[in-house]
């Protein structure tokens, strides 16, 4: 298994999501099930054979979560000091095509997620960018075309 990176700010909020499964979903299911199982057979009991899906869908997330923080390699952000881009950097780049300026934290795929300021560093752009420096110009293959962007600047906060 291979390590999980993320901020800080990532692993509170999967450790936050995997508390309110834990403490909340998994308990709201329980009481589901047995609430389920008082109305009688159970090989025609939609609502159980329901309630037992949902289950499986939680505690699916719970192992997932739980794997992943098991993992994780927590990142300090305002410990970087370095001029490449590297996990955990702000960048703000400029997209040629949409003559437009964009700012973007990479960060791990679950946080990138939740937030559209956001990018894995696994993804297309992410990828690219890591390494780079302000100045550098990156070229990106997608399905439309090579996307040009050209780094204006890097901070680590």
């Amino acid at each position: 298994m291979s390590d999980c990176p993320m901020t800080i700010f990532g692993k509170k909020m999967l450790e936050t999501e995997l508390n309110q499964l834990i403490r909340v979903e998994r308990e709201n299911i329980k009481q589901a099930i047995s609430e389920a199982r008082e109305l009688g057979d159970l090989k025609e009991n939609a609502e159980y054979a329901a309630a037992k899906e949902r289950q499986s869908i939680i505690e699916g997330k719970i192992m997932d979560l739980q794997s992943k923080l098991a993992r994780a390699k927590v990142i300090d952000v305002s410990t970087l000091n370095t001029k490449k881009i590297v996990f955990g950097a702000t960048v703000t780049i400029y997209d040629q095509q949409k003559e437009m300026e964009f700012t973007y934290q990479l960060v791990g795929e679950d946080e990138a997620s939740h937030d559209p300021k956001k990018i894995s560093f696994n993804s297309p752009l992410g990828r690219a960018l890591i390494g780079k420096e302000v100045g550098d110009e990156i070229t990106v293959k997608a399905p439309k075309g090579d996307l040009n962007y050209e780094v204006l600047s890097l901070k680590y906060s």
